[in-house]
């Protein structure tokens, strides 16, 4: 993990093929203000990892995080989550809701408040499809091969050679988690209705689908949440995409909590 700045402290939790340096452009801004931890999870950069064991998942990873909150003796901490960081998120506060001032989810994929529709089965189909490729492709030891198609699978052709290359970079090292299976912890409506601290929802204009209905499931469950800050021209990967909009929309939430 990378510890910056002081004062009331923001765990920053990446989104799969991520690691910590996926937040360069937050966290010089929030360190300014808050003392910024930005961790990579179990089995990311910088640990080399072959896809070997039962640990990756949600619910080890808040584990990890809990764990760390703990050690650092941070007490209630900020928590960031993007994507399937979001899910990590919301399992560290159905865990250790003791830790937690507030929840900020970037397109969080809180996948299981979803119903179980034709949709869903068709997207949970599609990812099957991409992690046996995905694996296929590491074992014949072709990793730039295994992302490449994971990407233009699921982004569409060309997806991933239009991708920067510092964030090619940073896929490739952590190749193996497009092995992940997909799963998003369990959280439900009653874990939801329990949670009494404010919660930040921010969705990219560009992002699929799919997040903006996990964001009106969420709000289904609590009608207390205020609608999600759209963030314009940004895609799923809101903080790197529009990032001047982006961190002032965080600051400005947690300079009100």
């Amino acid at each position: 993990y990378q510890d910056t700045g002081s004062g009331t402290p923001i765990v920053l939790i990446h989104g799969g093929f991520s690691d910590y340096r996926v937040w360069r452009k937050q966290i010089p801004v929030f360190s300014e203000s808050y003392r910024t931890i930005a961790v990579s999870l179990r089995h990311h950069y910088p640990e080399k990892w072959n896809g070997v064991g039962n640990d990756y998942s949600v619910d080890q990873h808040a584990s990890d995080v809990a764990a760390l909150i703990k050690k650092l003796n941070l007490g209630k901490v900020h928590l960031l989550g993007h994507s399937r960081g979001g899910a990590v998120v919301f399992t560290v506060a159905k865990m250790h809701p003791e830790l937690i001032r507030t929840i900020i989810l970037e397109d969080g994929n809180i996948d299981s408040i979803l119903p179980k529709t034709p949709e869903k089965q068709k997207r949970a189909a599609a990812w099957k499809k991409r992690v046996e490729t995905a694996r296929a492709n590491l074992e014949a030891r072709n990793p730039e091969k295994a992302v490449q198609e994971w990407w233009n699978n699921y982004g569409g052709p060309g997806t991933w050679e239009k991708l920067p290359p510092p964030v090619k970079a940073i896929i490739i090292d952590n190749v193996w988690s497009t092995t992940d299976n997909g799963e998003r912890g369990n959280i439900s409506c009653d874990d939801i209705l329990k949670f009494n601290f404010s919660i930040l929802l921010l969705n990219g204009e560009k992002s699929p689908k799919h997040y903006a209905d996990i964001y009106k499931e969420l709000r289904k469950c609590r009608s207390d949440l205020s609608e999600p800050i759209v963030v314009p021209n940004a895609t799923h990967i809101i903080h790197g995409t529009n990032p001047e909009y982006y961190n002032a929309a965080v600051l400005d939430f947690l300079n009100k909590h």
